[in-house]
């Protein structure tokens, strides 16, 4: 088997992980899917097996101390406190396993796990089952491997000997003012890299330190910028060249823009925004902040509303700026559950044009809430409801003159309009202006 394939000996991707949790869900063999990805079945065993999720059995309804020898068990009066009175047999009573020998917790574990496909991605009795269950999730599995990826290259790779040779090397040159640069050119036997010895002076295992490296003492540390993401891993498959390549193989697909709108300086709160594209129909939920757990907290209250399946119907994919906002894309993507209920992409740095619709469609929030000069402190979300119900029915001349709400009603799943709550406000009612709002927004 390993002399068919033409693997390339690289780490397992997230675009293969996903296509591991694809077959396992239609039923495929581990031979099969290694086949697809190139790899030894063994590889896609271990993977599996290593980063495989555990779900308890559902308790509900459930005996406590359930016992295994119940079903083949007649026995009676085990106690002896109620006998001869007591006629029933003794597996109906919630103590009888403090008074029988012969008690043995019933096993919930399902013998089929132990073996291939080790999940319970495809078997047709996952609703039903009672067991114990794992699943192969892509999402998380990339998120554990990313984690042993991290601890596997921090510390020293050195042994102490090794470590005290180049401490021996490296320390006198340094204080004779040498740089790093220059001691390893002049030491060809130092195979480490100019970037590895500043880490080791700088976590403090050589005798030199900070101290010793006049340059480096100079230097201020660069500042982030506390509103967009600095962990460029997160853009790994999900960046806008990604989501070109993804609505290539699925035309069809239905595109949500997702992105906040800031109040005036000063202002706590936020909007958050998703626009569906095809209608161009837009809701808005208010934030208490500008932090990832809010955005969090809206996606899991819709999911809870909707159901995972029908979340993804709704957004199978978002595209949405590099905010800080949206620095946790993994939780956004998996439900509580474990399934995924949609993928989310990022534009790149400085090119809102990239979402042109929910830019554009913001125009109509700062018709009523004018930007730079609106607090939205104020505000309830049955305030936000009421604004997006007035913008929601205004005609566009894009949509040939129908209204964002004609199209939703239409096009989306009637339960996702249902959860937003909003209200078709006719043609001669519809108000933009922040008179609509008048006492609630600070202008």
């Amino acid at each position: 088997m390993a002399k068919k394939i033409q693997t390339n000996q690289k780490h397992l991707t997230q675009d293969d992980r996903v296509t591991i949790e694809k077959c396992l869900d239609a039923k495929t063999t581990l031979c099969h899917i290694a086949q697809e990805l190139g790899k030894d079945p063994t590889t896609i065993a271990k993977e599996i097996k290593k980063h495989r999720t555990f779900q308890q059995h559902n308790t509900f309804n459930d005996k406590p101390n359930r016992c295994a020898l119940a079903p083949s068990c007649h026995r009676k009066n085990l106690c002896e406190i109620f006998a001869p009175i007591c006629k029933k047999e003794c597996k109906y009573c919630p103590r009888c396993h403090k008074h029988c020998p012969d008690f043995i917790p019933y096993d919930y574990h399902c013998k089929l796990t132990d073996k291939a496909p080790y999940v319970c991605n495809g078997c047709q009795k996952k609703a039903q089952c009672r067991l114990d269950k794992y699943f192969y999730r892509a999402t998380k599995a990339q998120k554990e491997y990313k984690t042993i990826l991290s601890e596997s290259r921090t510390g020293i790779n050195l042994s102490e000997e090794e470590l005290t040779l180049l401490d021996e090397t490296i320390s006198p040159l340094v204080l004779q003012g040498q740089s790093v640069y220059m001691i390893l050119q002049n030491h060809p036997e130092i195979t480490l890299c100019e970037k590895t010895i500043y880490n080791y002076i700088d976590s403090g295992v050589l005798s030199v330190g900070n101290l010793e490296l006049p340059k480096k003492v100079k230097y201020k540390v660069r500042k982030s910028h506390e509103t967009t993401i600095n962990d460029s891993g997160i853009f790994v498959g999900r960046t806008y060249k990604d989501f070109l390549a993804f609505i290539k193989e699925n035309h069809d697909i239905r595109i949500t823009e997702m992105d906040t709108v800031l109040g005036c300086e000063g202002s706590k709160k936020l909007l958050l925004t998703l626009h569906f594209g095809e209608t161009n129909f837009m809701m808005a939920y208010l934030l208490d902040s500008k932090e990832a757990r809010g955005i969090e907290a809206v996606f899991d209250s819709i999911n809870s509303a909707l159901g995972t399946p029908l979340f993804y119907k709704s957004m199978p994919v978002i595209l949405t700026d590099r905010g800080g906002e949206f620095r946790h894309p993994d939780t956004l993507e998996c439900s509580v559950d474990n399934l995924i209920r949609t993928s989310v992409f990022y534009c790149d740095p400085m090119s809102s044009w990239q979402k042109p619709h929910c830019e554009k469609n913001h125009e109509y929030i700062r018709k009523i809430c004018p930007q730079g000069k609106t607090s939205f402190d104020r505000l309830t979300q049955e305030d936000v409801n009421l604004m997006m119900s007035h913008i929601n029915s205004s005609c566009r001349e894009s949509l040939g003159g129908l209204s964002p709400f004609a199209l939703a009603k239409l096009m989306l799943p009637k339960e996702l309009l249902s959860f937003f709550n909003l209200t078709e406000i006719p043609p001669d009612d519809i108000i933009l202006t922040p008179k609509l709002l008048k006492g609630k927004i600070e202008v």
